[in-house]
Protein backbone atom coordinates (compact mmCIF):
# COMPACT_ATOMS: atom_id res chain seq x y z
CA UNK A 1 0.00 0.00 0.00
CA UNK A 2 1.18 3.53 -0.68
CA UNK A 3 -0.15 6.84 0.60
CA UNK A 4 -3.54 7.96 1.81
CA UNK A 5 -5.49 7.61 -1.44
CA UNK A 6 -5.59 3.82 -1.57
CA UNK A 7 -2.83 3.20 -4.09
CA UNK A 8 -1.32 -0.27 -4.12
CA UNK A 9 2.32 -1.11 -4.81
CA UNK A 10 2.82 -4.00 -7.20
CA UNK A 11 5.60 -6.49 -7.62
CA UNK A 12 4.85 -7.04 -11.27
CA UNK A 13 5.83 -10.11 -13.21
CA UNK A 14 7.85 -9.79 -16.37
CA UNK A 15 4.61 -9.49 -18.33
CA UNK A 16 3.27 -7.29 -15.57
CA UNK A 17 3.55 -3.60 -15.43
CA UNK A 18 3.70 -2.82 -19.15
CA UNK A 19 0.23 -4.37 -19.43
CA UNK A 20 -1.31 -2.16 -16.73
CA UNK A 21 -3.65 0.57 -17.89
CA UNK A 22 -6.66 2.55 -16.73
CA UNK A 23 -9.88 0.63 -17.33
CA UNK A 24 -8.21 -2.80 -17.37
CA UNK A 25 -10.28 -5.58 -15.82
CA UNK A 26 -8.28 -7.61 -13.32
CA UNK A 27 -8.84 -10.24 -10.67
CA UNK A 28 -7.46 -10.14 -7.15
CA UNK A 29 -6.65 -13.53 -5.65
CA UNK A 30 -6.23 -13.65 -1.89
CA UNK A 31 -4.18 -16.10 0.19
CA UNK A 32 -7.34 -17.88 1.33
CA UNK A 33 -8.25 -18.64 -2.31
CA UNK A 34 -11.04 -16.10 -2.63
CA UNK A 35 -11.10 -13.79 -5.63
CA UNK A 36 -12.49 -10.37 -6.45
CA UNK A 37 -13.00 -8.85 -9.89
CA UNK A 38 -11.81 -5.24 -10.08
CA UNK A 39 -11.13 -2.44 -12.55
CA UNK A 40 -7.86 -0.52 -12.47
CA UNK A 41 -8.71 3.17 -12.17
CA UNK A 42 -5.21 4.70 -12.12
CA UNK A 43 -1.65 3.64 -12.89
CA UNK A 44 1.60 5.45 -12.21
CA UNK A 45 5.20 4.66 -11.41
CA UNK A 46 7.08 5.63 -8.30
CA UNK A 47 10.76 4.70 -8.00
CA UNK A 48 10.50 2.17 -10.84
CA UNK A 49 7.59 0.40 -9.22
CA UNK A 50 4.02 0.39 -10.51
CA UNK A 51 1.32 1.84 -8.29
CA UNK A 52 -2.33 1.21 -9.09
CA UNK A 53 -5.67 2.32 -7.79
CA UNK A 54 -8.69 0.07 -7.86
CA UNK A 55 -12.10 1.52 -8.73
CA UNK A 56 -14.08 1.97 -5.54
CA UNK A 57 -11.02 1.93 -3.29
CA UNK A 58 -10.58 5.56 -2.27
CA UNK A 59 -8.55 5.49 0.93
CA UNK A 60 -5.77 3.70 2.77
CA UNK A 61 -8.14 1.78 5.05
CA UNK A 62 -10.00 0.25 2.10
CA UNK A 63 -6.73 -0.52 0.31
CA UNK A 64 -5.30 -2.25 3.39
CA UNK A 65 -7.79 -5.10 2.92
CA UNK A 66 -6.26 -5.79 -0.51
CA UNK A 67 -2.61 -5.96 0.60
CA UNK A 68 -1.04 -9.31 -0.25
CA UNK A 69 -3.46 -10.18 -3.03
CA UNK A 70 -2.14 -11.31 -6.39
CA UNK A 71 -3.35 -9.31 -9.38
CA UNK A 72 -4.06 -11.26 -12.54
CA UNK A 73 -5.21 -10.06 -15.92
CA UNK A 74 -6.62 -11.85 -18.93
CA UNK A 75 -4.24 -13.60 -21.28
CA UNK A 76 -5.29 -11.35 -24.17
CA UNK A 77 -4.42 -8.28 -22.06
CA UNK A 78 -0.83 -9.41 -21.48
CA UNK A 79 1.35 -8.44 -24.44
CA UNK A 80 4.28 -10.73 -25.17
CA UNK A 81 7.43 -9.71 -26.98
CA UNK A 82 9.45 -11.81 -29.36
CA UNK A 83 10.74 -14.99 -27.68
CA UNK A 84 8.43 -14.47 -24.68
CA UNK A 85 6.01 -17.16 -23.61
CA UNK A 86 3.43 -17.82 -20.96
CA UNK A 87 4.56 -20.38 -18.39
CA UNK A 88 1.44 -22.45 -19.04
CA UNK A 89 2.41 -22.73 -22.72
CA UNK A 90 5.89 -24.05 -21.88
CA UNK A 91 4.77 -26.61 -19.29
CA UNK A 92 4.21 -29.90 -21.08
CA UNK A 93 6.59 -29.10 -23.95
CA UNK A 94 8.97 -31.87 -24.96
CA UNK A 95 12.66 -30.95 -25.17
CA UNK A 96 14.20 -32.22 -28.38
CA UNK A 97 17.96 -32.16 -28.96
CA UNK A 98 19.74 -31.55 -32.27
CA UNK A 99 19.11 -35.16 -33.32
CA UNK A 100 15.41 -35.02 -32.48
CA UNK A 101 15.86 -37.16 -29.36
CA UNK A 102 13.51 -36.26 -26.51
CA UNK A 103 15.51 -35.07 -23.49
CA UNK A 104 12.58 -34.55 -21.12
CA UNK A 105 9.36 -32.64 -20.58
CA UNK A 106 8.95 -29.22 -18.99
CA UNK A 107 7.11 -29.57 -15.66
CA UNK A 108 7.54 -26.02 -14.34
CA UNK A 109 9.06 -22.61 -15.06
CA UNK A 110 10.95 -20.70 -12.37
CA UNK A 111 11.67 -16.98 -12.52
CA UNK A 112 14.77 -15.37 -11.10
CA UNK A 113 16.14 -11.85 -11.56
CA UNK A 114 18.92 -12.92 -13.94
CA UNK A 115 17.10 -15.57 -15.96
CA UNK A 116 14.21 -17.97 -16.11
CA UNK A 117 14.66 -21.72 -15.72
CA UNK A 118 12.77 -24.61 -17.27
CA UNK A 119 12.27 -27.45 -14.80
CA UNK A 120 12.55 -30.75 -16.63
CA UNK A 121 11.03 -34.11 -15.69
CA UNK A 122 10.51 -35.83 -12.36
CA UNK A 123 14.16 -35.33 -11.38
CA UNK A 124 13.51 -31.57 -11.77
CA UNK A 125 16.67 -30.86 -13.77
CA UNK A 126 16.94 -27.16 -14.56
CA UNK A 127 17.69 -25.63 -17.92
CA UNK A 128 18.27 -21.88 -18.25
CA UNK A 129 15.81 -20.35 -20.70
CA UNK A 130 18.53 -18.59 -22.69
CA UNK A 131 19.43 -18.50 -26.38
CA UNK A 132 22.62 -20.51 -25.75
CA UNK A 133 20.47 -23.57 -24.94
CA UNK A 134 17.11 -22.84 -26.59
CA UNK A 135 17.22 -23.06 -30.38
CA UNK A 136 13.47 -22.78 -31.03
CA UNK A 137 10.16 -22.92 -29.19
CA UNK A 138 7.00 -24.18 -30.89
CA UNK A 139 4.18 -23.93 -28.35
CA UNK A 140 1.60 -25.11 -30.91
CA UNK A 141 3.50 -28.41 -31.29
CA UNK A 142 4.54 -28.42 -27.59
CA UNK A 143 8.22 -28.69 -28.58
CA UNK A 144 11.35 -26.88 -27.48
CA UNK A 145 14.44 -27.54 -29.57
CA UNK A 146 17.56 -27.40 -27.43
CA UNK A 147 21.32 -27.58 -27.63
CA UNK A 148 22.60 -28.77 -24.27
CA UNK A 149 26.00 -29.96 -23.05
CA UNK A 150 26.30 -33.58 -21.92
CA UNK A 151 25.26 -33.92 -18.29
CA UNK A 152 23.22 -30.73 -18.00
CA UNK A 153 19.89 -32.58 -18.02
CA UNK A 154 21.26 -35.97 -16.96
CA UNK A 155 24.19 -35.75 -14.52
CA UNK A 156 24.77 -39.52 -14.79
CA UNK A 157 25.56 -39.08 -18.50
CA UNK A 158 28.32 -36.62 -17.62
CA UNK A 159 29.95 -39.25 -15.40
CA UNK A 160 29.96 -41.72 -18.31
CA UNK A 161 31.40 -39.25 -20.85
Amino acid sequence: MFGLLGELKLDASRVGDDALRVGLAAMLRFADGTTRDVIISAVRRQKDRPLIRIAGIEDANSAQALVGASVTIGRDDAPLGEREYFDEDLVGCRLLDEGGVERGVVVDVLHYPNQDLLVIGPARAMLPLVAAFIAAVDVARKEIHVTVPVGLLDPAAADEA
